[in-house]
C-alpha cells in the first residue's frame, strides 16, 4: 500500500471517530436539556423569557407556609389586639393564622369586630383559656383580686393554643408591627433553645430606652436576692433580663423540655415562698421566664421589639427611630389607646373602630375619641 492510501486512511479513521465523539456529545447535551426543562417546569417546554419567573415561583410557596401568631384579647384591651393584628396583616404576603385567646365573655364581641370589611382576609381561631389552671399557681390579694390578670399567663401554654405547630410567634397585644412577620418567624433559634426574645440589655434598648425605665434590665429587678431559694439559683443579680412580650418559640423544643411544667412548678414556689422582688419592676409574668430560660435562650433582632413605649422612657426616641423600628411596643402602664402613651398616633394609623361602640379611644383633648 502506498504512503498516499495509507494518509487516507488514517484521515478517514480520525474523521469518523471526530464525528461519533460529536454525535454522543451531541445527544447527552440533548438529554441533559430535556431533564432541566422537565424538572424545572412540569408544563413543558416555555419561551426562554419565562425562566427568570421560576424564582418567583418559589417565593410563593415560601409564603404558603402558615405562620402561627398567638396574642391574648381581654375586654378592656381589645382595641389594641385588633390594630396589632390589622398592623401585621398589612404589611406581610405571607400566611398568618392568628390564634387569639380570650375568655368566655369576649368571644362575641372580638367575633363581630374581626368580621368588619376591612378584616375579612384575616385567618384566626379564637381560643378559650381556663382560668382554673392557675389554682395554687399564683398569690391573689384579698385587697386586690382583680389585680391577677389571667391571660397574662397563656404564653406559658404555648403548645396548648396551637398543638400541630413546629414554631410560633408570640406578641403581646399592646405592639404594632412595621415589617414582614416573616422575617421575626425566621429568626434562628440555637440547638437546643425553645425560644427567642430581646435581651434588655441589647445596645438597642440600653442606648434609647431603659435608662429611666427603672431596673428592668437585670434580674435583680424580678427576683428577691434575700430569699435562700433565689440564691441556690446561682444567677447573678446583674444578669441582663429579656422581655417575654415578643418571642419567637420552637414548640418541639419547648414540649421536649417540658417547659410549661417548668413554668408552673416556679409559679407554685412563689406563692409559698414570695421568691418574687417585691420592687417588682413589671409583669409577674416575667421571673418565672427568667428562670426557666436563663442563658438558654436565643436573641432577636432588637429592631424588632423596640419597647417602653408605653413609659416617660418613649419620649426619648426620635420619630425616624420609630419609623425605622419594626415591631413598636408600649409596654409600661401608658397604652397607646389612653391619653398620655407615646407615639399613640403612629399606633391609631393601624386602629379599626369598633363596630358596636364599646371600646373608645380616650385623648388629650377629648374624654372619649371615636376614630373615623
Amino acid at each position: 500500500m502506498s504512503l498516499r492510501k495509507v494518509n487516507i486512511t488514517i484521515l478517514v479513521f480520525v474523521v469518523v471517530i471526530f464525528l461519533l465523539v460529536l454525535h454522543h456529545n451531541f445527544l447527552g447535551l440533548s438529554d441533559l436539556l430535556k431533564k432541566e426543562l422537565s424538572d424545572s417546569n412540569p408544563l413543558g417546554f416555555q419561551p426562554i423569557d419565562f425562566i427568570p419567573e421560576a424564582p418567583q415561583r418559589l417565593i410563593v410557596k415560601e409564603n404558603d407556609k402558615e405562620i402561627p401568631v398567638v396574642l391574648t384579647a381581654s375586654e378592656e384591651r381589645l382595641g389594641g389586639v385588633i390594630a396589632a393584628v390589622n398592623s401585621i396583616q398589612q404589611n406581610t404576603k405571607s400566611n398568618v393564622a392568628f390564634h387569639i385567646v380570650t375568655l368566655n365573655d369576649t368571644v362575641d364581641h372580638l367575633r363581630s369586630w374581626l368580621s368588619k370589611i376591612s378584616l375579612k382576609n384575616v385567618q384566626y381561631r379564637i381560643l378559650n383559656f381556663d382560668s382554673g389552671m392557675l389554682a395554687g399557681k399564683v398569690q391573689i390579694d384579698s385587697k386586690m383580686p382583680n389585680s391577677i390578670k389571667p391571660l397574662t399567663f397563656a404564653r406559658f401554654y404555648l403548645p396548648n393554643w396551637v398543638p400541630n405547630a413546629e414554631k410560633a410567634i408570640y406578641l403581646d397585644d399592646d405592639v404594632i408591627v412595621q415589617d414582614d412577620i416573616l422575617e421575626l418567624y425566621n429568626t434562628p433559634l440555637q440547638p437546643g433553645h425553645a425560644a427567642a426574645f430581646s435581651d434588655d440589655c441589647d445596645s438597642t434598648a440600653n442606648k434609647f430606652s431603659v435608662r429611666g425605665a427603672g431596673n428592668q434590665y437585670n434580674y435583680m429587678g424580678f427576683l428577691d436576692y434575700k430569699k435562700e431559694l433565689v440564691r441556690k439559683l446561682s444567677i447573678k443579680a446583674s444578669t441582663c433580663s429579656f422581655n417575654p412580650g415578643v418571642f419567637v418559640a420552637n414548640l418541639t423544643e419547648w414540649k421536649i423540655q417540658n417547659v410549661t411544667k417548668q413554668l408552673e412548678k416556679w409559679m407554685t414556689l412563689n406563692v409559698v415562698e414570695e421568691i418574687y422582688s417585691r420592687t417588682l419592676a413589671g409583669s409577674i409574668t416575667t421571673p418565672p421566664l427568667l428562670i426557666v430560660f436563663y442563658k438558654r435562650h436565643s436573641k432577636i433582632n432588637p429592631m424588632w421589639n423596640v419597647r417602653h413605649l408605653g413609659s416617660s422612657a418613649g419620649n426619648r426616641y426620635s420619630p425616624q427611630f420609630v419609623k425605622a423600628a419594626k415591631l413598636l411596643h408600649w409596654n409600661g402602664h401608658f397604652k397607646p389607646w389612653g391619653r398620655t402613651a407615646s407615639f399613640a398616633d403612629v399606633w391609631e394609623k393601624w386602629y379599626i373602630p369598633d363596630p358596636s361602640g364599646k371600646f373608645n379611644l380616650i385623648r388629650r383633648h377629648s374624654e372619649i375619641y371615636t376614630a373615623h
